[in-house]
């Protein structure tokens, strides 16, 4: 996302379309800790809307091919309607002058996340649950702020969409191991940070409704929940709200649940032969 915005600030300016408002990717492989390039091509350069192309390349591999949509949400035009549509369960009430204090009645801070070892993103931000835990073992709900001290900015929700509980660690645990009264241990060496699977992103899609204001917001509330699990495969929907309540994007995942053994593995790769039909 950060790419595409450099892209229409500067080759693609005179199209005054600085906003993505779809974002679809594909992840064929595993990235690593390391450099990256990413490669832009124009799909379709119009008016109203354009598509680009980018794929991050890592030892000469494509390893995420997206496409994303990009406009100018300013001047957008067109038919609006109240649908009804509200969250179900709705979200516990929140004070957020009172959040990062710890005296909010409702919501709490993680402080330790477990499994933060294991997944080093969730580290950049600070996570706030429900302090009765989470309402159904199906769902997440989180008030989430940078630990930095930095705002969230439009291109951050990349980020905010792929940040969230894994969810299938309270159904095979049988309890929330990201509950702030739990902490989450291997029951064999009693090591914390313990994490047993993996969840490869497969395919991410995202729709931005709403575009944040330039000098970004400090707190997003973020729900995250599966409809099935079955046979190693999860689907989620995410959904982020800024602090009025208001839809910021939502996004759908299709993603693997994997032995984390399997994400330690040393690296294969290709030897680039073409592939014959």
């Amino acid at each position: 996302m950060n790419v595409a915005t450099k892209h229409f600030q500067t080759t693609l300016k005179k199209q005054n379309q600085p906003q993505a408002f779809t974002l679809h990717a594909e992840f064929p492989r595993r990235t690593e800790v390391g450099p990256a390039t990413f490669k832009v091509k124009d799909v379709k350069v119009g008016r109203q809307t354009s598509t680009l192309h980018i794929s991050l390349v890592q030892h000469g591999q494509e390893e995420v091919l997206a496409y994303l949509n990009h406009m100018n949400v300013g001047t957008e035009e067109g038919v609006s309607f109240q649908t009804g549509w509200n969250l179900n369960p709705p979200v516990y009430p929140i004070d957020l002058s009172k959040l990062k204090s710890g005296n909010d009645k409702n919501w709490v801070e993680q402080a330790s996340m477990p499994f933060s070892k294991f997944r080093r993103a969730s580290n950049r931000v600070r996570f706030f649950f429900p302090r009765e835990g989470q309402q159904i073992r199906s769902l997440a709900d989180q008030w989430i702020c940078w630990r930095n001290g930095e705002r969230f900015t439009q291109t951050s929700l990349g980020y905010v969409c792929d940040m969230f509980p894994q969810i299938v660690e309270s159904y095979k645990a049988e309890e929330d191991p990201y509950a702030v009264k739990k902490a989450a241990t291997n029951p064999k060496t009693g090591e914390k940070n313990f994490a047993k699977f993996w969840y490869p992103t497969i395919v991410l899609n995202l729709d931005v409704k709403k575009v944040l204001p330039e000098e970004g917001v400090e707190w997003l509330m973020v729900r995250t929940q599966a409809k099935q699990i079955k046979n190693g495969r999860i689907d989620l929907e995410v959904m982020i709200f800024d602090e009025t309540g208001d839809i910021v994007a939502l996004s759908h995942h299709v993603t693997l649940v994997l032995d984390s053994s399997r994400n330690t593995a040393a690296r294969t790769r290709s030897n680039g032969a073409a592939t014959k039909l």
